[in-house]
């Protein structure tokens, strides 16, 4: 009862100067823990316009994007880089570049031996045809130089010494005529001396050459009324048969 006697009493909580008490009351229910709230950070002033500023440009910049895919994640995986993209043309542009020059080097040398072949073998021809060219010019001077050169004491031998170079037409104009052409110049009594004074090949016709052969023959007589230097000038066609140079015909050339 010391309520109402306080309140009769004319003892209130404004004339007594202290709080008044409030009668707890308790809702139905187990008790509620009291929530604890951190009291928040200070604005500065300062700051604020510039980040509603930052705010806004943000969201003016993802509103201007375009908005992915549902169906497109995320978390797609990172395009390749483009470096690795340009190096593998590069490689294989390299490779084709080294494949090409390797061809082109093996043709240059290919070429140059076919090259270096062929100018070898035509050198080889060269020396083949030039060696039987001279081998011509030589049987045609030593057969000019044997007719030219008979004496009375070696007549036999001379003569034979014509004929074991001699062949075709020429040979057969010695045929039953070499005894009495021997017996001619022994009795004449006359010696001739040859020398080459000048020869040339002239033409080939497969193994038959023709030269052109200039000879001067000094002869002598028994009375010396025919002494003194005859010059010819003779053509003679030399054959080769199988290696062996021989005269097959001789004429005098005006």
């Amino acid at each position: 009862m010391a309520d109402d006697d306080d309140t009769s009493a004319g003892l209130t909580a404004e004339s007594t100067g202290l709080p008044a008490r409030r009668r707890a009351s308790r809702s139905a229910g187990p008790p509620v823990e009291p929530v604890t709230t951190s009291p928040a950070e200070p604005t500065d002033p300062v700051d604020a316009p510039a980040s509603a500023t930052v705010a806004t440009a943000v969201k003016e910049a993802g509103a201007g994007a375009p908005e992915p895919d549902a169906g497109e994640s995320t978390s797609a995986a990172p395009e390749p880089v483009a470096e690795d993209a340009d190096e593998a043309p590069d490689a294989r542009a390299g490779s084709r570049r080294a494949l090409v020059g390797w061809i082109l080097t093996l043709v240059l040398v290919v070429a140059l031996v076919a090259a270096a072949v062929a100018l070898l073998i035509q050198r080889n021809n060269a020396a083949q045809r030039d060696e039987q060219r001279n081998a011509f010019v030589q049987t045609a001077r030593q057969t000019v130089l044997n007719l030219t050169t008979i004496k009375p004491d070696t007549a036999k031998e001379d003569v034979d010494r014509i004929l074991a170079g001699a062949s075709g037409e020429f040979k057969s104009e010695f045929d039953g005529r070499e005894d009495p052409f021997v017996g001619v110049v022994k009795q004449a009594g006359v010696t001739t001396v040859g020398k080459i004074l000048e020869s040339g090949f002239e033409s080939q016709d497969g193994n038959t050459a023709k030269v052109l052969v200039a000879a001067r023959a000094d002869v002598s007589t028994p009375d010396g009324t025919q002494n003194g230097p005859r010059d010819f000038r003779m053509r003679v066609t030399v054959t080769d048969d199988g290696g062996t140079m021989t005269a097959s015909k001789v004429e005098f050339v005006p």
